[in-house]
């Protein structure tokens, strides 16, 4: 089950009252999209300069992975869980660098990775969760 860290990391109140009725498999999907909409967020204002905008976005992405990392069940999930927990670890160490770096090259890669990971959890057939 996804930790209330990860939710609080979600931090959308417009989304509390499905959040309230949600699968767990479904408050995934919520978190992958917010991480990915506060990366897309976070480049926005690097483009445009936006030291404090940047900050927060990449804050709130970084808190969400973080959620979603902590929510791996390392005993059932076994080498998935273990590279999705590496995989996590990874993406907030390059969105830390994008931070400190105003690089949107690691936003991108970051991105990218975790749109990868949510096409396959959004192709999960419904008997799994």
């Amino acid at each position: 089950m996804v930790n209330k860290k990860a939710i609080d990391g979600y931090g959308n109140s417009a989304v509390q009252s499905e959040l309230d009725y949600a699968s767990p498999h479904r408050i995934v999907q919520m978190l992958m999209d917010g991480a990915l909409s506060k990366i897309a967020t976070a480049k926005g204002c690097i483009e445009r300069a936006d030291a404090v905008g940047k900050v927060r976005q990449i804050s709130w992405g970084i808190n969400i992975i973080n959620g979603l990392r902590s929510s791996l069940d390392m005993q059932q999930g076994g080498d998935v869980s273990a590279n999705l927990d590496a995989l996590y670890e990874y993406m907030g160490n390059k969105l830390h660098e994008a931070n400190l770096n105003n690089d949107i090259q690691y936003l991108d890669e970051v991105s990218l990775l975790l749109t990868e990971i949510k096409a396959g959890w959004d192709n999960i057939p419904s008997e799994f969760h």
